[in-house]
């Protein structure tokens, strides 16, 4: 009977995450212990998970409580899904920049946005890890919340819990080179490796020929290349798919929102590349989300109960049930990609079994493809001994190297658009 806690359960990840974990056969009855600070989510979310309970029709039954201390001990798994003072800080994280020319369009993992996020959420993070330590201390520990590699870092660093950092850039993006590439999902082979959200698949294949050279071809479709445009271009000059979106991708590599031109040649709205995407609609997805829950309640919406591609329910399927699986997961490196930082976090195809994450040796990286990400994990580094340390001069040299705001700025220009970014959130960066 597992106990499996989420903190920060007022999320769109709980009803998901609970229904994949119902799902799993062998589970009949276990128990899950919800955490969040915002009391009305949090009553909406375990509402919503004794409603689905009842629709799978398993014998699970539910905590809730906006103390995780009450609920945490003897947990066997805790997923982490917190976002800090989100709704507060989501403008200045684009605006502030925007002013300097720094266009992000989701700005919650890299550039000036994604370390303010790192800096407000990393602390908690740790508070978190500390109690988690004292309470249960053998727990498997997942996950969800950007800026996931700083995350992931930072909870290596500062616990000897075993920690994991899930995304589903992976699975998405495998599937979606399935459908560029025309051919069945289950048939298509291929391996990756990398950061996350710059993950590579530096194979592809389909019944033994390399689909790159296909994908290649595909690409001058102009229907195929308007899905996907930073991530073809970047295929084109570089070898290799990446795994994040087009948009988000956009922020990572110095190339495609440096100037108005670039970001009109490249980027399109939406997910694709708008500037001010997820800080215009946050808010709003928000607030959709908590409607969503209250038109599944009422029954006037059906509650899906499919199994998502998300990980966390096959990493306890594989610990619980004993159905040995491979996800992919963001992981102290250790030598697992040999030209990467060894200190640092990378994400690679991991065995999942009772003992917990297995993470798998990757090898070396195409060197072009290891020089991107080091760029990007040169921010993380420094962004976590920032957020550890309360270093302020480490935050700033953190901002320094961003590649997006490093093409777009000026050392001068950075420094004050940081001490303008400290000021306007000051209150949500204690110790600083």
């Amino acid at each position: 009977m597992p106990r499996v806690t989420i903190i920060g359960a007022g999320s769109g990840f709980t009803r998901p995450l609970c229904t994949d974990i119902l799902l799993i056969p062998e589970l009949e009855s276990g128990t899950f212990a919800l955490v969040d600070i915002d009391a009305e989510r949090l009553e909406l979310a375990h509402q919503l998970v004794e409603k689905v309970i009842e629709l799978i029709g398993k014998n699970w039954s539910v905590e809730a409580s906006t103390d995780r201390c009450k609920v945490l001990a003897d947990s066997d798994y805790v997923i982490n899904t917190i976002e800090v003072s989100g709704l507060q800080t989501v403008r200045a994280d684009n605006d502030i920049p925007l002013k300097y020319g720094v266009k992000q369009c989701i700005g919650d993992t890299i550039g000036p946005g994604g370390l303010f996020k790192g800096l407000r959420t990393i602390p908690v993070w740790v508070e978190i890890l500390q109690d988690i330590e004292r309470l249960c201390p053998k727990a498997l520990v997942m996950n969800y919340t950007n800026p996931m590699s700083m995350m992931t870092l930072a909870g290596l660093k500062s616990s000897n819990l075993q920690i994991v950092g899930l995304c589903h850039s992976v699975q998405g993006t495998s599937k979606l080179l399935a459908e560029y590439l025309d051919v069945p999902y289950e048939d298509l082979k291929w391996r990756c490796g990398g950061i996350n959200h710059m993950s590579w698949f530096t194979e592809l294949s389909y019944q033994g020929e390399d689909m790159y050279p296909r994908l290649r071809e595909r690409c001058k479709d102009p229907e195929i290349y308007e899905r996907d445009p930073v991530r073809f271009e970047t295929m084109l000059h570089f070898g290799y798919f990446v795994t994040e979106s087009s948009g988000h991708f956009s922020e990572y590599v110095p190339y495609f929102r440096k100037r108005d031109d670039l970001i009109e040649k490249y980027c399109r709205d939406g997910y694709r590349g708008g500037t001010s995407f997820y800080a215009n609609n946050w808010p709003i997805w928000r607030r959709q989300r908590d409607e969503h829950s209250r038109r599944y309640l009422s029954g006037k919406e059906q509650i899906p109960l499919q199994r998502s591609h998300e990980y966390a329910s096959v990493i306890i399927e594989a610990a619980e049930a004993n159905k040995p699986a491979v996800i992919y997961g963001s992981v102290l490196n250790n030598g697992l990609i040999e030209n990467l930082p060894s200190d640092g976090v990378v994400e690679v195809a991991c065995m999942i079994d009772r003992n917990g994450v297995n993470p798998c040796r990757f090898g070396a990286l195409p060197p072009q493809l290891a020089a991107l990400n080091r760029s990007n994990m040169a921010v993380y580094e420094l962004g976590v001994k920032a957020a550890l340390e309360h270093d302020r001069q480490a935050a700033l040299h953190a901002l320094l190297l961003d590649p997006l705001t490093a093409a777009v700025c000026s050392p001068a220009e950075i420094k004050q658009m940081f001490d303008e970014l400290f000021e306007a959130e000051k209150e949500y960066l204690p110790g600083f």
